[in-house]
């Protein structure tokens, strides 16, 4: 039998509470004059708290809660008025269900309920319900965080940067009920000598740095990406959210100096992409996996070595170019320019030689950029693939049937290069990338021409003297160094049943279960 919000709150006058708390992720809560105290059972869930909301809330409720807040009053079967609480804070259903005024004289003798003042002091703000219980969707207005925050220090966040630079980790990840954690050498590890920090601490460490037009994009959408600088140590890509248990955000290390591709240890052979004077060339790879480090060494060597224009569209803009032989426009999506489609548009009619699109997450972006690498620029860009040939399906797969012949014969024409990478751990720390390199020589735009993709593997194998390489060839070569243990070679293989035939003809030992 479904317990209806009756049910709890008789049975919490039944041990004296004062007050019933609904919040997602904990027990029921009961607040006696000692107290609060949390009742046995499962803990709420924002779809549980609002089918308990839901019979009792008044329409008058359900339109005042468009603003962020609500209260309201209804008769517990037998005992009397309940005043309820319900609050538009963080994008999670807490409730707040007063039971001091059941049985006062005053309150039972009230023709008309009447809620209480918003903004008296006793009553409790706890109760956060979820844009679900909502007739209507949530208005933009609707706060989800304390704005009141957002004017402190940047103190608590800069010195968690700063100690994510020094320990060279990749990633800081804050979440509300939890000790902040980094991510160092692929691994999820909490700093040393901090504590948890409830949902208040994180508002109060990330909203001073939250730009005023992130915050109204949070505000709406419960998440948004924006960059953070401490000069002369390193800029941030920053993502900011709400989970179950409140606000949270993470953090990628963009260091302040741009590596070059001899500090990266690119093979020599892509440079040539760079010298292209016009084509598609695509770095791939999971998140996380250094695209934007790659290609901001690659940007960087054209900018010391062409006096070009380079465009690049990014969300949000990560690395900082200086302008050294080239000149360079760095636009920001949602600061700068609306879309990532809107902004190549644009760039159409402002005289690049050189476009650097952050990312092509959608068929119209796709299309334009496969347009302006067709009449006359040179267009870098990302996908999230893990091969050469997935990346050429991905591209003509965006497509409708119909429209496929006539873009593999684009791509076929466009496609200069794509370098898939994977980020490995090194033994002894660190981590190193592996790639896989393939260039768009006519054998292969053959190959996609005739929808032969099946046979990209074997050409970049037999092309090996051109410079291109398979991903099980840079992972075994690693492994060959002593830089790559084994196991986390075969971990990152696509094709582990290959990669383990070439660990055996290497007399090379490794635990054969991870082939399977």
């Amino acid at each position: 039998m479904n317990i209806t919000i009756h049910d709890l709150l008789k049975r919490a006058l039944m041990v004296g509470a004062l007050e019933l708390k609904l919040v997602p992720g904990r027990r029921t809560i009961v607040v006696l004059p000692q107290g609060e105290s949390e009742v046995k059972g499962d803990p709420q869930t924002p779809e549980r708290i609002n089918d308990l909301l839901t019979p009792v809330m008044t329409p008058e409720a359900r339109r005042a809660l468009g603003s962020g807040w609500a209260e309201w009053n209804f008769n517990l079967e037998g005992k009397g008025p309940v005043r309820a609480c319900v609050e538009i804070k963080m994008g999670l259903p807490h409730a707040s269900l007063f039971l001091d005024r059941v049985d006062s004289p005053s309150a039972a003798n009230a023709a008309e309920p009447e809620p209480a003042p918003r903004a008296a002091p006793e009553v409790a703000r706890a109760v956060e319900a979820s844009r679900a219980a909502l007739v209507a969707p949530l208005p933009a207005a609707a706060q989800i965080y304390d704005d009141g925050m957002s004017g402190g220090s940047s103190r608590a966040i800069d010195a968690l940067l700063t100690k994510m630079v020094e320990m060279k980790a990749s990633d800081l990840h804050l979440t509300s009920n939890a000790v902040p954690m980094l991510r160092l050498d692929g691994e999820m590890r909490p700093i040393p000598g901090f504590e948890q920090m409830g949902p208040d601490d994180v508002q109060r460490t990330l909203l001073p740095i939250v730009p005023a037009r992130n915050r109204e994009e949070f505000t709406r959408t419960h998440d948004s990406d924006f960059a953070y600088e401490l000069p002369g140590k390193a800029r941030f890509r920053a993502n900011i959210f709400v989970d179950l248990r409140g606000m949270g955000a993470v953090f990628r290390v963009i260091p302040s100096k741009i590596l070059s591709t001899d500090d990266l240890n690119l093979p020599k052979e892509l440079l040539s992409l760079c010298s292209l004077p016009k084509g598609l060339v695509l770095v791939t790879g999971p998140t996380g996996s250094g695209k934007s480090t790659t290609l901001a060494a690659l940007i960087d060597y054209i900018n010391r070595t062409r006096s070009q224009h380079i465009i690049t569209i990014e969300d949000p803009v990560e690395f900082v170019h200086p302008n050294k032989k080239c000149l360079i426009n760095q636009r920001q999506v949602g600061e700068h320019t609306d879309s990532f489609k809107r902004a190549l548009r644009a760039a159409l009619r402002e005289d690049p030689d050189i476009v650097l699109l952050g990312e092509m997450r959608d068929l119209e972006t796709i299309a334009i950029a496969l347009e302006t690498a067709e009449t006359g620029h040179l267009v870098f860009g990302t996908l999230h693939t893990s091969s050469a040939p997935a990346t050429v399906d991905r591209i003509i797969d965006q497509y409708p049937a119909e429209q496929q012949n006539q873009i593999r014969v684009m791509l076929a024409n466009s496609l200069k290069g794509v370098i898939c990478q994977m980020l490995c751990k090194k033994v002894g720390g660190g981590r190193v990338a592996a790639l896989e390199v393939m260039f768009g020589i006519p054998s292969i735009s053959n190959l996609i021409r005739e929808s032969k993709i099946f046979q990209i593997p074997t050409m970049i194998q037999t092309s090996r003297k051109l410079g291109m390489c398979l991903m099980n060839d840079s992972l075994l070569k690693h492994v060959k160094d002593g830089l790559v243990a084994p196991e986390e070679a075969m971990n990152k293989s696509n094709d582990k049943a290959s990669f383990a035939t070439m660990l055996q003809q290497a007399n090379i030992k490794f635990d054969p279960t991870l082939a399977s």
